[in-house]
């Protein structure tokens, strides 16, 4: 066994985590495959096409996961497949998920799987998407329906994935379908999908009473970048609430925030057995009277700041205990449902893995729930806006030949795996900083990483 810089729990989750669209091929009746149609929506005018080929044939990645070691795999289910027109059930489709849920516990990992990932059938968007209020309703009837038909292979769901990236992308920037820039829209979006994912809670818990039931929610830290500035320290605060905490008040407190609205929302209060966090990156928001990204604010990188490629952010890996220590004030059950960044070198993807994977050990050492962490992704995938741009992907793939190739960071993740924790010699080839932080903490001593931590936090002690 190697020495070992930090050991995690033996029930822990290791996971990769990916989605219907990305990897599955030929989605041809969601508004996605619809949008990629027109020119000017993707980088480079590339398409999803065949994707991974998922839906032909997953089982050799399935394999390449369970070669790694992992024990679990996030999923996402196809809703236009599923329910191609309304209230019309494909029964093939869903033995086709059933028996993919089977593969994937066949190779010993657990499934959990997300019900709405960013893709709607187009009969859906068709009339009005998630802006029509009976939207809700008709996803609390396809959850039902998939419950019913594949409960028998899973306990464990995710009801929609990043509801305020989903909002944020479509209706105010314009990136995702259906490409309107429209806050008052956006609002109205993101307080569908909270009432989605109550009723959805509702619907599995009457299907399969034990069942584990959560929501994947992105979170990003938001910094001044100036601390001196009482502007940018505005400007951070007031992107944290709408983009941050939006999601989390209705279902933690029972009231709505901008831009959801405001008011009373009880019902959605307690509809959660367990939350997610999609956690990549920060944001140093400085205001910007010229050359304003959003809202008078653009992102401004200090001297020296470590970048992610394609302009995805910085690299911060003290993000993600923040994020945690956030989230562990809900007294929910947490897990990493994603983490990962855009690396076709491979350069930065080894040390980014470790650091991170440290900061959630960290976590866990305060008493945090944290009980699993799904990489994103597996294998290279169609990266919506950005199509085959961004290399997210453990194994590097060719879309046209379908060849994968592992990178470096598949054998460092497989080796943490395998260890249960972070071996001295990884940290020592990829990532030697890590080494007297965590001495320091063994040592029973505040890594010297909390020192420098500097977090918005609302002083009433909100998430």
């Amino acid at each position: 066994m190697p020495e070992l810089l930090c050991r995690f729990p033996g029930d822990f989750r290791w996971g990769v985590a990916v989605a219907s669209h990305q990897v599955e091929g030929d989605n041809y009746n969601n508004q996605w495959w619809a949008w990629e149609k027109d020119p000017g929506h993707i980088a480079e005018g590339h398409r999803s096409g065949s994707a991974c080929q998922w839906w032909a044939n997953p089982e050799p990645d399935l394999d390449r996961a369970a070669q790694l070691g992992l024990n679990a795999l996030r999923l996402s289910l196809e809703w236009s497949r599923i329910e191609p027109r309304p209230d019309v059930w494909d029964e093939a489709a869903l033995s086709r998920y059933l028996s993919l849920l089977r593969a994937i516990r066949a190779r010993g990992m657990e499934p959990m799987v997300t019900l709405h990932h960013f893709t709607d059938p187009l009969w859906l968007a068709e009339r009005g998407g998630w802006e029509n209020p009976e939207t809700p309703e008709r996803f609390a009837q396809y959850v039902h329906k998939v419950v019913e038909a594949l409960g028998s292979e899973c306990n464990l769901w995710c009801t929609v994935n990043e509801p305020n990236v989903y909002a944020f992308f479509g209706y105010v920037q314009g990136l995702f379908p259906p490409g309107k820039q429209d806050l008052r829209a956006a609002g109205v979006v993101l307080r569908h999908l909270m009432e989605a994912h109550a009723r959805a809670y509702r619907a599995i818990h009457a299907v399969q009473p034990l069942a584990r039931v959560g929501l994947a929610h992105h979170m990003r830290v938001f910094d001044p970048a100036c601390a001196l500035s009482p502007l940018d320290r505005f400007l951070a605060w007031f992107f944290d609430r709408a983009f941050n905490r939006s999601c989390l008040e209705p279902l933690v407190h029972g009231r709505l925030i901008f831009p959801a609205g405001r008011g009373d929302a009880s019902h959605l209060r307690g509809t959660l057995d367990w939350i997610g966090l999609n956690y990549y990156t920060r944001d140093p928001i400085a205001l910007a009277l010229r050359r304003a990204e959003f809202l008078l604010a653009r992102r401004k990188y200090g001297p020296g700041a470590e970048l992610l490629d394609g302009g995805y952010g910085e690299f911060y890996p003290l993000g993600m205990f923040r994020c945690l220590r956030r989230l562990a004030r809900l007294g929910l059950p947490i897990y990493v449902t994603e983490n990962g960044l855009p690396d076709a070198d491979d350069d930065q993807r080894p040390r980014y893995l470790l650091t991170h994977l440290y900061q959630v050990w960290r976590a866990i050492q305060q008493g945090w729930p944290v009980g699993g962490y799904y990489h994103w992704t597996l294998v290279d995938n169609f990266e919506w806006a950005a199509g085959w741009t961004l290399r997210f992907g453990l194994f590097a793939l060719d879309p046209e030949t379908q060849i994968r190739q592992p990178r470096p960071s598949a054998q460092v993740y497989a080796a943490v795996v395998r260890s249960r924790g972070i071996p001295v010699e990884l940290a020592v080839q990829y990532a030697p900083e890590l080494r007297p932080a965590t001495r320091q903490a063994q040592q029973g001593r505040r890594s010297w990483l909390g020192r420098h931590c500097r977090e918005l936090e609302d002083p009433r002690g909100n998430p």
